[in-house]
């Protein structure tokens, strides 16, 4: 009989930002990313210099757990998701621990785009999610393997999800997302009339 097994898998963690810690209000925080856009000079210049679709305090903003006492609750919470996160993906962290090394805000408006990247001087990546309205752009995951599959034929449609190249993720309001920083991910164009807001993410070990 063959022997057919799935390996070096692929993780994606997704629950609801208040299964852990703090319990975050998602209007609140949709109310303080849109004040602190409206009020960060550096970020709006930097996203005009840089072509960015809409608004992020990427650029701008490093310390937003310091300054407003949501984000600090937002973090308390992350904390705790990535190290379940951490468990689940039997990562031996020895002495050191994982922790949050940056956090910004996206406001992206219709026809706004956020294309395919990585984070490459991080352990854990993710997103938690603050407006979402309807027929907004999902989460584009890659499978890391796409670049190597030169001569590979296309999956069937039907082909399960592991196999797929692609997979689309349609979070909701107040979900939070993880993966390895490594994977590669995109946000193709809200077609929503209304703002896409999320709050991203990235954890180090040290």
């Amino acid at each position: 009989m063959s022997d057919i097994r799935s390996l070096f898998v692929t993780r994606l963690y997704r629950a609801a930002l208040a299964e852990k810690g703090p319990q975050v209000d998602t209007s609140e925080l949709e109310a303080s990313c849109y004040s602190i856009a409206e009020d960060d000079e550096a970020g709006q210049e930097w996203c005009e210099a840089n072509d960015y679709p809409g608004y992020t305090s990427y650029a701008s903003l490093t310390d937003l757990p310091w300054r407003f006492p949501i984000f600090e609750d937002v973090k308390q919470a992350l904390d705790l998701h990535v190290a379940a996160f951490a468990e689940e993906l039997g990562f031996d962290l020895g002495e050191g621990s994982l922790q949050l090394e940056d956090l910004w805000i996206n406001i992206l408006p219709e026809g706004g785009t956020h294309s395919s990247h990585i984070h490459p001087h991080s352990v854990i990546s993710g997103t938690t999610y603050v407006a979402m309205p309807e027929d907004t752009s999902a989460l584009k995951l890659e499978d890391p393997r796409l670049q190597m599959m030169m001569a590979a034929p296309t999956r069937k449609k039907a082909a399960p999800e592991e196999l797929q190249p692609f997979i689309y993720v349609n979070p909701q309001v107040g979900d939070v997302l993880l993966w390895e920083s490594w994977l590669r991910h995109e946000v193709p164009m809200n077609m929503s009339e209304e703002d896409r807001i999320s709050v991203s993410f990235n954890y180090k070990w040290v």
